[in-house]
Formats: C-alpha cells, sequence, structure tokens
C-alpha cells in the first residue's frame, strides 16, 4: 500500500540538531546494559513554510546498534545536513535518495528524514497517520520491561503495567535469566498476553534452553540471536514451537524479505530508526502483508515527537499485533511536548493534527539540552 499522496516539496533554510538527557523514571536493564538517563538528539526542519520536527533514537553507547549519539551527531552535522541543504526545494519522498551515498547511518537519516516530512505535512495541514495509510484512530500498547532483581520483582512490576491497562506484556530476557523469570509471570497472570525479547543474547548453542519458553505459549520470542544470524535464525526458528521474530536484522525492506525467504522469521518488528525511515518503514509492512506476515511497531524510548510517529506508523493496517507504543509516563516523568501520549482503554491515540500531532514543550525542550547546533544554507 504505497504512500497514496506525496508531500509537496518544502524550501530547507537550516536544520537545528539537539542533544538531550532525559532521565527515566527507572532504569531500564536488557541483555546490553542499563540505562538511567535518555540521550537522544532531536532534529528541527527550519523550512521557508514553516519548522518539522524529528528524533534520532540513538543511544549514549553503541551496545544495541553500531550507531551511537555522538556518532549520529557527528555525521549529520558533517555529512548529511549539507547534503540536504545542498537542494533548493526539498520533499520528503526524496531525502533519503539525497543520503544514499552515504553508507550505514539509517537512524540519524530516519530523524533528518523525519523533520522534513513533518514540516512538509505541516504545511499542508495533513496529519501523519493520514499520509501513511492509517487505518485506525488508535493502536493497542503494549510495555516492554526490563529484567529485574529477580522473579518476584519482575512479577510485581507486570503486576503494575497490567493494573494500568497495557494490551501486551513484553519481557527482557538473557542466559540466565529467562526460563525462571518467563515462568514466574506466566504463573502469576495466566494467558496473558506475553513475548520475550533476548536483544541478540543467545546463539545456536542454547537453542535447548531457548525450546524450553516453547511451554509458555508466548506471542513470540524476538530476536534471540545476532543481527547479522539469518542463517542461524532460520535453523533455531524451525526447531521452536515459538514464533521468531526478527527486531536487529531487519535493517531494510530488502533484509526483510530475506529474512522472510530463508524462513529466519515469522513475525517482523519495524522500527523506523532502524529502518533508515517511516517511508522504508511502510515499505516492510506493506512487504510483510502481502506475505500474510504480521508485523508490530517496536520502541526506541522515543520522546513524544517518535511516539507520535510510531503511533501514526502503527495504525496502518498491517500492524496486527500490539507494539511498544506506551504512554510517555512509561519512561518519562516530564516529555518534551506539551500532550504526551496517555494510556486510554489500553490504546494509545494516533494524532490528529498537521504532521506530527503534537507541539513542542519549549521550556522542557530548552531544559533537557546538553548541545545544540544549527546549520544553514
Amino acid at each position: 500500500m504505497p504512500i497514496a499522496h506525496a508531500a509537496a516539496p518544502v524550501t530547507l533554510e537550516g536544520i537545528e540538531v539537539r542533544v538531550l538527557h532525559l532521565p527515566l523514571v527507572s532504569p531500564f536493564t536488557t541483555s546490553f546494559g542499563t540505562e538511567t538517563v535518555r540521550e537522544v538528539i532531536v532534529v528541527r526542519a527550519l523550512t521557508a513554510e514553516g519548522e518539522g520536527w524529528g528524533e534520532i533514537v540513538t543511544q549514549e553507547s553503541p551496545l544495541y546498534s553500531s550507531e551511537y549519539t555522538q556518532g549520529a551527531w557527528d555525521v549529520a552535522l558533517r555529512f548529511l545536513i549539507p547534503a540536504l541543504l545542498d537542494r533548493h526545494t526539498l520533499a520528503p519522498e526524496v531525502v533519503a535518495s539525497a543520503l544514499e551515498p552515504f553508507v550505514g547511518h539509517r537512524m540519524a537519516k530516519a530523524g533528518l528524514e523525519l523533520a522534513v516530512l513533518d514540516a512538509a505535512l505541516r504545511a499542508e495541514n495533513r496529519p501523519l497517520g493520514e499520509y501513511l495509510g492509517a487505518a485506525r484512530d488508535r493502536v493497542p500498547s503494549g510495555v516492554s520491561v526490563g529484567i529485574q532483581r529477580d522473579p518476584a520483582a519482575l512479577v510485581d512490576v507486570v503486576a503494575g503495567y497490567l493494573d494500568e491497562g497495557y494490551a501486551r506484556i513484553k519481557i527482557k530476557i538473557k542466559p540466565g535469566r529467562d526460563i525462571a523469570d518467563t515462568a514466574a509471570v506466566r504463573d502469576a497472570f495466566g494467558d496473558i498476553p506475553l513475548q520475550v525479547d533476548a536483544n541478540s543474547a543467545y546463539t545456536l548453542a542454547d537453542a535447548d534452553t531457548l525450546a524450553e519458553l516453547d511451554r509458555f505459549d508466548l506471542l513470540l520470542i524476538e530476536q534471540p540471536l545476532q543481527e547479522d544470524d539469518l542463517v542461524d535464525h532460520a535453523t533455531l526458528a524451525a526447531r521452536l514451537r515459538t514464533p521468531v521474530c526478527l527486531d536487529e536484522s531487519i535493517v531494510s525492506s530488502k533484509a526483510a524479505l530475506d529474512a522472510l525467504a530463508l524462513g529466519s522469521a515469522s513475525v517482523i518488528n519495524i522500527k523506523a530508526g532502524r529502518v533508515g525511515g517511516y517511508l522504508e518503514a511502510v515499505r516492510i509492512h506493506d512487504l510483510c502483508r502481502n506475505a500474510g506476515v504480521p508485523v508490530w511497531c517496536g520502541g526506541m524510548l522515543e520522546t513524544g515527537i517518535g511516539r507520535a510517529a510510531n503511533a501514526a506508523l502503527a495504525a496502518l493496517p498491517g500492524f496486527t499485533l500490539p507494539g511498544d507504543v506506551s504512554a510517555s509516563s512509561r519512561f518519562y516523568d516530564r516529555d518534551i511536548v506539551t500532550e504526551p501520549a496517555v494510556l486510554e482503554d489500553g490504546h494509545v491515540r494516533v494524532p490528529t493534527g498537521p504532521g506530527l500531532g503534537v507541539e513542542i514543550d519549549p521550556v522542557a525542550l530548552e531544559d533537557m539540552t546538553v548541545a545544540c547546533e544549527v546549520l544553514r544554507r
């Protein structure tokens, strides 16, 4: 389902990038480390038609991905932004091709594309959801639960999120913190929608352990092996009853096509930052929908900017599993938008205002900014 009507070009006059530090409401622990502060880059496109906002979802260290904040900051200021400013007018649909000569750095490219897209859609008074092809006005909200002190503590945390109304629980796992944790949650809460996320923490040598997860009737196991192990994932998938979902491995529509052809996954997590932008995310959605493969929208602890965009993406018809589009309060006491995402009956609303449909809180933005640069034409 390609984008029905392209956005009109904007006249790009400059781009501002900011590094923000947002304190998390509680430490978030995965197989690759613990975060207490979310470091993220916010992008503002300055155009003759108005401004637009985007978010580069890198983290402080290259642990989840090879991309990281200072690397994205450098490549954006040194190469990507100058390449965009070389063009007098710029349509959102050509941002990716304009940046294609620069290898990789998909998260940085995605944040720049989103800022240009937001500016173009605001100028047309057109919501992002409508532009992408959203089929719903709200999306079911799942929550991602980090590794806790012990299984009992995990059960307590999950109970709190279920009380808040979340439609699906995802727990992080790693070797030594997998079977007992999953069993504790399943035993405590019965047949709730439950999935696990390994963030590449295992190898094929762990196949017997991963097969033990089959008895918990999980929605899926997410990214059990390394991101470049498509063949090993296919081998593992053949051994498990639990559906294998790929996250880090899916960096493009080509990677998704390869994974499906090899049988490496039967579910795909789409993260716009990881795949280079929301337009590439739509292409992966379309590919999977045509193949009858369910997809869901993953999260990167986004601010209200990325959270609004993710809600619009997750409203497309092929997103048939609850994603990680949680309420802002799941991670932040204070967001940088004036109306943060909230949970309503287990769902998050898709913003309906122009562009992203959210407005920036300038005081919060300034309070959380630790670095700022502007490049102009």
